[in-house]
């Protein structure tokens, strides 16, 4: 079984935010591998049991989106992979925004710090390690906006440009994750990036 997490935050005011763009892809992988279904209320988020299709035969995944907010995110991962005693460095995903990433740019990482970023510091000290995979979407960094402010804003009509064909790119490589592991997405997909 695979866990793949989206964060973000939950509630109208933050759906097209820069922090969400983890909830976006895995909105998105949703209507791929689970068509019409509904997510249930589980571990402090919105879960959804999804199959996917590989060379090996189908993969259970449990896509997750936490509704404790960025800065509690490792609250309801903890829970999920506590409940299906699920190795992180194996099995779980976290798709996350970053800052220090041009716009439209994306990286698969088998681990890594935190970079600041406190959803991510919230997961490393709930979990006990930051031993796990990541796929960052890179949202431009803030320039002279304070960063909170700038991760709650909405992306200019540029970066919705740059984003579009990102957000379609992080979708396939957490694809590519499920199916075939982190090693396999990097080779893919942070090449692709230098080309």
């Amino acid at each position: 079984m695979k866990l793949i997490v989206g964060l973000g935050n939950p509630g109208p005011e933050y759906s097209d935010t820069r922090h969400n763009v983890g909830f976006v892809v895995l909105d998105r992988l949703a209507r791929r591998w689970a068509p019409g279904e509904v997510a249930r209320a589980r571990f402090h988020a919105a879960t959804l049991d999804a199959r996917m299709e590989s060379d090996e035969g189908d993969v259970r995944v449990l896509l997750l989106k936490p509704t404790t907010f960025m800065n509690r995110s490792g609250l309801a991962i903890s829970e999920a992979v506590r409940f299906y005693k699920l190795d992180p460095a194996d099995a779980l995903l976290v798709i996350v925004d970053d800052v220090a990433l041009p716009c439209g740019t994306i990286r698969v990482r088998p681990s890594g710090g935190a970079g600041g970023h406190n959803g991510l510091d919230d997961i490393r000290q709930k979990l006990g390690t930051d031993q796990y995979a990541r796929l960052r979407i890179g949202i431009d960094g803030p320039g002279t906006i304070p960063q909170k402010d700038y991760v709650l804003g909405k992306f200019r009509p540029d970066q919705r440009d740059a984003l579009a064909p990102a957000l379609e790119e992080a979708t396939e490589a957490a694809t590519h994750w499920a199916a075939r592991g982190c090693t396999d997405a990097m080779n893919r997909f942070n090449r692709r990036q230098s080309a």
